[in-house]
């Protein structure tokens, strides 16, 4: 057997991090079910993943559930004859219609923020519907608001140390193989440090070898100018057998909580630029850079300030889906030995040789985010797209999912088109939504060859994960929690649950809050009170909580994993401390009251008057979430709305896929409280998808304005059962 056989490779998938938890690899779960999986069918070699990837940063701690769902069911009579305060609303035809049919309806609204419409049900008064979209929106807004602070008050920072370090290393590397089968290699980095140096602005003078290069990189970036041929990676190569490299350049416009801070702008770019580039195993060149780079890191403390960005940006998002300087380290030291001199390295051919034979064993990525071309011209993927990354972007299960439901993985459809952008309803029907399935069903998206073959796959793979797998960082964990959304309801429930209707807008919930994970990871005091506000005396405003226990438990372990692992790191304030307790125990409150609910025991006053001021509780969290932003006060609310927009994949011919959120929709609710129906207010997402030319990515700002101007696409037909139109 040849050594590379024997030697265990440390590569970073979903695939391999499953197979080191669960005991089995992906190829045996489906060679259990007579099918390959992924496509690539060769020998796969044994993978186990380096302590040092390890992201040890909080445990998962499971909060039990504890309820026996014993509601009567009940209907809603026509004319809302049966409901006590019906007078209090004022329904359309449609609406009333879908109230009486459904128990619930939807109605669209102009509400900026959740806290808004709440705060109004407390003064008018109406009873309260407390939602999992609003819990759900809670906790992008810290989400956001923690990476974005940890963003600006260490990762930025050190990246321009680590990037300063970096530019020297590689200029003393490339006096040194200068006039040497390297010095190409060795150039390439120094250009390509320059270029991240300009994009963090330092005050650094570009050297004049490799002026062009630089100069034209960092015109595409600038020019926004979509696929081009990338000047740097290509430079002084010998192509025969190697195709030029290609980049996306519209993938450097700051976008999500990017786009309005210079600092954050710079770091965006720059961090894009070091987690797309890819030094590919095809090229020899390029794989010199490669290893250049991996002996750079191993000066002073440059592999420590990798570290302090790479791990807290794991806990936040996941691990790197490309090959990093530590596989290339572990083979490095195996070839040469602990001490790696560089002389020796440019002087010993056959160890060389000896190096990229072991480096051709390394897994390529799952997820494929290099443009390339049709199967027919590049039809060894794997091939083209395995290489090193100096800060990889990350593996994500939603991004896995994609890759394995477009072309080329589910080929033509029968009229030969291809699927070249996926669907966010692919997401929670691969995480087992039998009615998200349905409706991809209905509009010909499961048409396409291997798409139900490799949806099935996915399902069977997902559904044997344990919840250590579902809560290895923060980004599965919130998955985690929105798979809560997609289990059916049945017997005990509010009536309201159990319908078809309410699976439709619980998958509106689920692609909603996935927006906002998506747009918060799109790369990775003295105290203020607000106003509860008032209400009138002698009303009967007592609401009810959209129960769902086992949401609202894994959102208060979520929200205490996100804050025990800040706090080990010595990574959160105190003041963001105190709001993560807070709303762990306001998410815990929920749970219980839920539990009461289905149970079908009365509520204390304590209870009701929580779900009373559930409106200044929100508002309370809105603001400390966007402090740091410099909003003091909700008057702040029209420039800083709850709508965002995120592109979560590209179709190369020249188009993204655009997720959006919205105005906050109003939905009514007839509910038992006391045995007695009555409709209840509160708030939910409203979503949209669409496509846009590659070169338009959208940033906020430029979504609140085709909103505000009433230009927003249309809403999903499959929203159409329970939305009043």
């Amino acid at each position: 057997m040849p050594l590379m056989k024997k030697i265990v490779v440390g590569m970073i998938s979903l695939f391999f991090i499953i197979s080191s938890a669960t005991g089995c690899s992906l190829d045996e779960v489906q060679s259990e079910q007579g099918a390959e999986f992924p496509v690539n069918n060769e020998p796969k070699v044994p993978i186990s993943l380096p302590n040092l990837l390890n992201t040890n940063f909080a445990k998962y701690e499971d909060v039990p559930v504890e309820f026996a769902a014993s509601l009567s069911p009940y209907k809603v009579a026509e004319g809302l004859s049966n409901v006590t305060n019906k007078e209090q609303f004022q329904f359309s035809d449609d609406a009333e219609r879908k109230l009486i049919e459904n128990g619930f309806v939807i109605v669209p609204s102009q509400y900026r923020e959740f806290f808004m419409l709440y705060e109004m049900n407390r003064y008018e008064p109406i009873p309260s519907f407390i939602t999992t979209d609003s819990m759900l929106h809670n906790y992008h807004l810290f989400f956001n608001h923690l990476l974005r602070e940890l963003e600006k008050e260490k990762l930025a920072p050190l990246l321009k140390d680590l990037t300063t370090d970096m530019l020297s290393e590689s200029l003393e590397q490339y006096n040194a193989v200068k006039g040497t089968s390297w010095e190409n290699a060795a150039k390439r980095n120094l250009g390509f440090f320059t270029v991240a140096g300009k994009l963090l602005n330092l005050e650094i003078q570009v050297p004049e070898l490799i002026q062009t290069e630089v100069k034209e990189e960092l015109q595409l970036i600038s020019s926004r100018s979509g696929i081009q041929e990338s000047p740097l990676m290509n430079m002084g190569q010998n192509f025969r057998g190697t195709e030029l490299l290609q980049e996306d350049y519209s993938q450097y416009i700051p976008r999500g909580h990017y786009d309005n801070d210079e600092l954050l702008q710079s770091y965006f770019k720059a961090m894009m630029w070091y987690g797309r580039m890819t030094f590919r195993l095809q090229s020899e060149d390029e794989t010199k850079s490669a290893v250049l780079m991996t002996l750079a890191l191993g000066k002073g403390d440059n592999a420590q300030k990798w570290d302090q960005i790479y791990h807290p940006t794991t806990f936040f998002v996941g691990k790197a889906d490309d090959l990093s300087f530590q596989q290339y380290k572990e083979i490095l030291e195996i070839i040469y030995g602990g001490t790696i001199v560089l002389e020796k390295l440019i002087s010993d051919d056959q160890k060389w040789h000896s190096l990229m034979e072991m480096a051709a064993e390394f897994e390529p990525p799952v997820i494929n985010s290099i443009p390339i071309f049709d199967e027919d011209i590049q039809p060894d993927r794997e091939k083209i797209i395995t290489g090193f990354r100096f800060m990889g972007q990350r593996f994500t299960l939603d991004a896995a999912i994609f890759q394995r439901l477009i072309y080329r993985d589910v080929k033509e459809n029968n009229e030969g088109q291809r699927r070249m952008l996926p669907k966010a309803l692919d997401i929670p029907a691969a995480m087992g939504s039998s009615e998200a399935y349905s409706i991809l069903e209905s509009s010909g998206e499961t048409e396409y060859a291997n798409y139900s073959t490799n949806m099935s796959k996915l399902q069977n793979y997902i559904n044997r994960q344990n919840q250590d797998i579902w809560t290895q960082n923060l980004y599965w964990g919130w998955l985690f929690t929105l798979d809560a959304l997609l289990d059916e309801k049945g017997e005990g429930y509010p009536s309201f649950m159990n319908n078809k209707a309410w699976m439709r807008k619980e998958l509106n919930t689920f692609v909603s809050s996935w927006t906002e994970l998506k747009h918060d990871t799109i790369l990775y005091a003295k105290q203020v009170y607000a106003e509860m506000g008032g209400g009138m005396d002698n009303v009967d405003d007592r609401g009810y909580v959209e129960p769902n226990p086992k949401l609202y438990a894994r959102l208060a372990a979520l929200i205490a994993m996100t804050r025990d692992g800040l706090t080990s790191r010595n990574l959160l304030n105190e003041r963001d401390l105190e709001s993560l307790n807070r709303l762990e125990q306001l998410a815990l409150s929920l749970k219980t009251i839920s539990e009461k609910e289905l149970s079908n025991q009365l509520l204390t006053e304590e209870e009701y008057d929580l779900i009373r001021s559930y409106g200044g509780q929100l508002e309370h969290f809105w603001l400390e979430a966007l402090r740091d932003i410099g909003v003091d006060h909700p008057s702040a609310i029209g420039e800083n709305p709850a709508a965002l927009v995120t592109d979560v994949a590209t179709n190369p011919n020249g188009e993204v896929l655009q997720e959006a959120t919205g105005h906050i929709f109003e939905i009514y609710a007839v509910v038992p409280v006391d045995g007695i129906l009555r409709i209840t207010k509160g708030g939910v997402y409203s979503h949209y998808e669409f496509t846009r030319p590659l070169p338009e990515r959208l940033t906020d700002k430029q979504w609140h304005e085709i909103l505000d101007s009433g230009q927003a696409p249309a809403l999903a037909d499959w929203t159409a059962p329970y939305i009043a139109r």
